[in-house]
């Protein structure tokens, strides 16, 4: 069976791709090896457009394979299940910057495909995929104005990494994915711990310019066996409805429905307008069917024209100007942080939990170095905060999207488990939404976690740029602070979130063919003005640095290092010992392998007897020393004392009382608590103890 393989070097491996061995009856197929790793990419289109939309249905699927590792899908059910939090974010990052490269007017089914079979760890298998699908993609007969490649950037002590192996990726200090067409950036997203926005913008550029030999090599590839594209039919707005809608509704009329700052103004506005035209068109059936469309791209022109060569938004803000700004913590009782931040009619809600380090998430995936989670951040999208009705379901792929971003946010400024021995939970509800969201999520999540008390070691906050361009490069306008309707209409969402000395993360998507880096540079360096401003005059106002200690109702954590050979000892055969210590004094407690307690409690004696039991259990007896503990045992030669579960010593009859006694029943019974002296080894080596010493001294 005859196939064609290309292949070329990237960053120091062989990539290379089988194009006529898999998947012939796919509209396009790419069977990807670079290293180790395999991805099968696919991308499939229907033969007509989907009835009843204005939308391109396109769905990006990224499938881990469990056996790509050579492990066993965890649970009962030994078959993959329901696709895991990073599957979603890399098929939302393959998603970004193909989506814009399909025809505005296409609305076709497209399905594009990649199934993770093999993972080499020195190649991760989402750069493969999102590779592989650009390939499929482009040699297939689905209009598509590609190619599109794309390039991962870690940095390891100060050194920006070319597709980084995948311990580099989770260990450095960047973790940067950037895509391109073959004349400019069209998609970043970044976590970063703390990096300068100049070292930010090298490392963009320096992955802009690796896409460019991948383009080259992708094209090479559709030259020899790309086949024709397909034609479709066209889903685009007759040129003459429009004429006759601006006949109906004048500009100067639309400009004046679509201008305001209140989102249910304009909707009540924008009403009246669709019940004007569906009026006056009431005998065109063919135009009333598509009149919806007709009318938001109207809008959306409009919107465009008044941004572009009039420099006047919606809401009458300037260029730069962000909504009003406010912020409260501790707006929620009994939980263990709060906080509130509201920008214009965006509005969120964070709650902080706190809980012990064995609380933290599980991780079931492909990386081996991400087993588990000790910060978590959730996000709300309910249906009421854009005035909907709409039973929730449960969190799509933009709520997982958009929680992720606000969780990357914040891990460079959170302490350490050493530092801070909690495993934390927050949670942003949207209780109103109007833009960017997911900044405000950043920013209440930041305060919230300083109210309850958790030591970060800076102030986070983000905020997003928006766009609106013309004709040519240089004709363009950045927008601070989108609301809504600049983002539906505009062509940019660049969120950028940082502290006072560096970005922390970045997610930007666009509905054009690419940024030029005037832009880049512009909407970043837009960003930190924005953010900084933010923090000086909202929220350090309402809490400008985190609470000393956690609050009354969150579990108080001990921490407390014990030698891991003693570990044992504290655990006891078959946890015995330790669930005794969890039982006798309310608390809960985790080891971890070198040797680090954490009891955690609520009632502070119970935490304090915790700990003095293990100090008893992983000490060594002292002679001279005093010890105390209660009788657990009664025999004719004297008594058994346990000074700690698992712990015990013998006094001898003859060191019980300062007189003789015959019997020790006479002295003690069971139960009883005494205190003792411990008297070193006696003559066969055990450790004696004596009542009677410890009464005289």
């Amino acid at each position: 069976m005859a196939y064609k393989t290309y292949s070329m070097e990237l960053a120091g491996r062989t990539l290379s791709v089988d194009i006529g061995r898999v998947g012939k009856q796919a509209n396009g197929c790419a069977f990807m090896h670079y290293g180790d790793t395999t991805v099968l990419s696919t991308a499939t289109a229907s033969e007509k457009p989907r009835d009843g939309i204005d939308f391109f249905p396109c769905s990006v699927e990224y499938e881990e394979k469990m056996y790509s590792v050579g492990k066993m899908p965890g649970g009962f059910n030994k078959r993959e299940g329901k696709a895991s939090e990073n599957a979603v974010l890399t098929s939302r990052v393959i998603d970004r910057p193909m989506r814009p490269l399909f025809p505005k007017d296409y609305r076709n089914d497209v399905t594009l495909n990649n199934m993770v079979m093999s993972v080499d760890p020195e190649c991760r298998p989402e750069l493969v995929a999102m590779l592989g699908t650009s390939i499929a993609t482009c040699i297939s007969d689905i209009p598509f104005d590609g190619p599109c490649a794309m390039t991962q950037v870690g940095m390891v002590d100060g050194e920006l990494i070319i597709n980084p192996s995948q311990e580099k990726w989770d260990k450095g200090d960047m973790r940067l994915t950037v895509a391109s067409t073959a004349q400019k950036v069209i998609m970043i997203e970044a976590g970063a711990n703390e990096i300068p926005e100049d070292k930010m913008l090298e490392a963009i550029y320096k992955a802009h310019d690796v896409n460019q030999t991948i383009i080259a090599f992708i094209n090479g590839i559709v030259a020899e066996v790309g086949k024709p594209k397909h034609t479709y039919e066209s889903c685009a707005v007759p040129e003459e409805l429009f004429a006759a809608i601006k006949e109906v509704v004048p500009q100067a009329e639309m400009e004046e429905a679509v201008f305001t700052d209140e989102k249910q103004v304009r909707e009540e506005n924008m009403r009246k307008v669709t019940a004007k035209l569906e009026e006056a068109f009431a005998d065109k059936e063919e135009w009333l069917a598509i009149l919806p469309d007709a009318i938001y791209q109207y809008e959306k022109k409009t919107v465009r024209k008044m941004i572009l060569k009039d420099h006047k938004r919606p809401d009458g803000r300037e260029l730069n100007q962000i909504r009003p700004l406010a912020a409260e913590v501790d707006i929620i009782p009994r939980v263990h942080g709060s906080a509130m931040f509201t920008r214009g009619q965006t509005q969120i809600c964070n709650v902080t939990t706190l809980a012990p380090l064995s609380e933290a998430q599980k991780v079931d995936g492909l990386d081996p170095n991400v087993v588990s989670k000790r910060y978590i951040h959730h996000y709300n999208f309910p249906s009421y905060s854009v005035g909907e009705t709409k039973v929730s379901r449960g969190p799509g792929r933009r709520e997982i999207g958009h929680g992720a971003l606000a969780e990357r946010a914040l891990l460079p400024v959170l302490p350490t488990p050493e530092e801070f021995p909690y495993a934390i939970r927050t949670v942003s509800e949207t209780f109103e939404s109007n833009g960017s969201t997911s900044m405000a999520s950043t920013c209440s999540s930041c305060m919230s976690l300083m109210a309850a008390g958790v030591p970060l070691k800076k102030m986070v906050a983000g905020i997003s740029c928006g766009l609106v361009t013309g004709d040519t490069d240089d004709d363009f306008v950045l927008l601070t602070d989108i609301q809504g309707l600049e983002d539906f209409f505009g062509d940019m969402d660049f969120k950028v979130t940082g502290t006072t000395d560096g970005i922390t993360a970045i997610q930007m998507d666009i509905k054009i063919h690419g940024l030029t880096r005037p832009i880049v540079e512009g909407a970043i360096a837009r960003c930190r003005e924005a953010r900084l401003f933010i923090m000086d005059t909202c929220m350090k106002p309402a809490i400008a640095e985190p609470r000393a200690s956690v609050n009354e109702y969150a579990p108080k954590i001990v921490q407390i290092q014990i030698d891991p050979e003693k570990i044992g000892d504290v655990v006891g055969q078959r946890g015995k010992t330790i669930n005794e210590i969890i039982s006798r004094c309310d608390v809960k407690i985790d080891i971890n392998d070198e040797g680090a307690v954490s009891v955690c409690g609520t009632d502070k004696a119970g935490m304090d007897e915790a700990i003095r039991l293990i100090n008893i259990i992983v000490s060594d007896f002292e002679e001279g020393k005093m010890y105390e503990g209660n009788v657990v045992s009664i025999k004719e030669f004297g008594a058994f004392i346990e000074f700690a579960p698992g712990k015990e010593g013998m006094v001898h009859i003859s060191k019980i009382a300062k007189e003789r006694i015959n019997h020790v029943e006479d002295v003690l019974t069971l139960g009883d608590h005494v205190k003792v002296k411990c008297l070193g080894k006696d003559k066969m080596g055990r450790i004696s103890f004596s009542i009677k010493d410890a009464m005289q001294d």
